[in-house]
């Protein structure tokens, strides 16, 4: 019976091992302005701007691939200006800044 549990607790040392150093070599790096414009939408989540939810449109702004706040159908205009205005003058990791518009 101890014979088990010692083999129980080696085999999940390593493992637990091997996912950390995996951790460390696989991890993605993501846009810090993603967490910011998802703050600043309003968590509806309701799918009218054709994405998933609001992280899924923070993503497509900071991106990219969408280039007006305007797709938000639940946000207010103050928070689209806010959006709009922390892309436009704030650069990605790049180095670069965004063209959105309101």
């Amino acid at each position: 019976m101890m014979n088990a549990v010692i083999a129980l607790a080696v085999i999940g040392g390593v493992l637990g091992f091997m996912l950390g150093i995996a951790n460390q070599y696989l991890k993605v790096e993501e846009d810090p302005r993603i967490d910011v414009v998802a703050d600043k939408l309003p968590g509806a989540n309701c799918g009218g701007c054709g994405y998933a939810g609001c992280r899924d449109l923070a993503n497509a702004l900071v991106s990219g691939e969408v280039t007006s706040c305007s797709k938000c159908v639940v946000a207010n205009q103050i928070a689209k200006e806010g959006i709009a205005k922390y892309l436009n003058e704030t650069p990605g990791p790049d180095g670069n800044t965004l063209s959105v518009k309101v």
